[in-house]
């Protein structure tokens, strides 16, 4: 099977910022800052602002088609599911609970051999997850 050469630009060596549209920015940001715990990196005209999650970033806007995504917007990955679970739950966070062939679930945690991931959802409803790594 011959291989392709790719010459001159390319998305995949390039970095992706998830992107979550919200109805309302300002109700957004308190959730993502007061109860998540982010800081914003940068902010734009009160339309947008970009939070800084590791080594990555994520981006949240106002549109008039937040949470309309009935599939998981963004995925954090964590060494500790069941210790940020815990934390989220202190600061009001409820988690959904999926039925998943071959997972079962641990309190808000589902478990399949030794990956354990959590979903919960924002404000507008978009899909939000931790896994393990």
């Amino acid at each position: 099977m011959a291989t392709q050469t790719h010459t001159g630009t390319t998305i995949a060596t390039e970095d992706a910022i998830a992107t979550i549209a919200v109805r309302d920015l300002k109700k957004a940001r308190r959730f993502y800052e007061d109860t998540l715990g982010f800081a914003p990196a940068d902010s734009e005209d009160g339309e947008a602002v970009t939070y800084a999650s590791g080594g990555t970033r994520f981006f949240v806007y106002q549109s008039e088609y937040a949470g309309s995504n009935r599939a998981t917007a963004v995925t954090w990955t964590s060494r500790d599911v069941d210790g940020v679970v815990a934390a989220l739950k202190e600061r009001g966070i409820r988690f959904e609970h999926y039925r998943f062939p071959q997972m079962r679930l641990e309190g808000d945690v589902h478990v399949a051999g030794n990956m354990r991931a959590a979903w919960f959802k924002d404000l507008d409803g978009n899909i939000l997850a931790i896994v393990s790594a």
